[in-house]
């Protein structure tokens, strides 16, 4: 499962980056729905019982909460435009955008690692204690992997509708 969880991890980091990282990239429906299909098909793989009640839906829920606030900061570090050669809707995401995806993914491979090997007694203690099942801990990483996408897709979607909006596309990108 660990095996897995970094891999799962890699992919999104590498699909969310190849999308947005970079000077003037054009802002089509493909590129903000990718990252959205490849998270939607990492949730029937692993996403195991939600829970329903207690702490491990706490956890699952702040997850959510904790993703969607994350994926919201990334699409505020990505710079929506017009470009004036083509009147293309654009965008660009630099060095501060990558480095909050790959903070955020070190920091949910690092607990996935450190459950298995640095400290799988207290954070078992600890599911006992709280009746939170592995499978609850495992779906709120997934869960705040796909709020995360789903906040920067959202975002991102905002900003060139507020955009378009206000700023009429010139003929010749018509």
């Amino acid at each position: 499962m660990l095996t897995n969880a970094l891999i799962v991890n890699g992919l999104v980091l590498f699909a969310v980056l190849e999308s947005d990282l970079g000077p003037a990239r054009k802002l089509s429906r493909f590129r903000l729905l990718r990252p959205l299909v490849l998270s939607a098909s990492i949730v029937p793989m692993f996403l195991e019982a939600i829970a329903t009640h207690g702490t491990g839906l706490a956890l699952e829920i702040g997850g959510g909460v904790v993703g969607f606030l994350l994926g919201l900061a990334a699409a505020s570090l990505i710079r929506v435009y017009h470009q004036p050669a083509t009147g293309r809707l654009v965008t660009r995401a630099g060095a501060a955008y990558a480095a909050l995806w790959i903070a955020v993914i070190a920091a949910r491979s690092c607990f996935s690692i450190g459950a298995v090997h640095w400290f799988s007694h207290p954070l078992a203690t600890w599911m006992a204690s709280h009746q939170v099942t592995g499978a609850a801990i495992t779906d709120t990483l997934v869960i705040m992997a796909v709020a995360m996408t789903l906040a920067r897709t959202l975002g991102l979607a905002l900003r060139a509708n507020q955009i378009r909006r206000h700023i009429p596309i010139s003929p010749i990108a018509a």
